[in-house]
């Protein structure tokens, strides 16, 4: 089991910058892929960013290249979401999440069984 705790949300500016984290624990020995998800109102969760346990390989969302960059602190047990250049389409709740399938950095949703609660990112105009 993965617990996970997200934090770094808050209001910005378009064009501002900002850095999600989120602390993950679990079993001993266990290892898990990590990705980060946001929900806009009224849409569905969509992928953003994933990497992989090693944090030797990541993948983005096409709307979050350039733009965005996950990495991950092994000792820490941690995870990071650094989000530059933000624009209004990217308001959202921003989720973190583990998966058990931790060698490649899966976007698929339903790959990942672990999930934080999620912390709000607002950007206004």
């Amino acid at each position: 089991q993965v617990q996970l705790v997200e934090s770094g949300g808050g209001l910005v500016q378009a064009g501002d910058s900002l850095r999600l984290s989120c602390s993950a624990s679990g079993r001993t020995g266990l290892r898990y892929g990590l990705g980060w998800f946001r929900q806009a109102p009224g849409k569905e969760r969509e992928s953003v960013a994933a990497i992989t346990w090693s944090g030797g390989d990541t993948n983005y969302a096409d709307s979050v290249k350039g733009r965005f960059t996950i990495s991950r602190d092994g000792a820490k047990n941690a995870v990071y979401l650094q989000m530059n250049d933000l624009k209004q389409e990217d308001t959202a709740i921003y989720y973190c999440a583990a998966t058990l399938q931790y060698t490649m950095p899966t976007m698929r949703k339903d790959r990942y069984t672990y999930w934080g609660q999620g912390t709000q990112v607002t950007v206004s105009s």
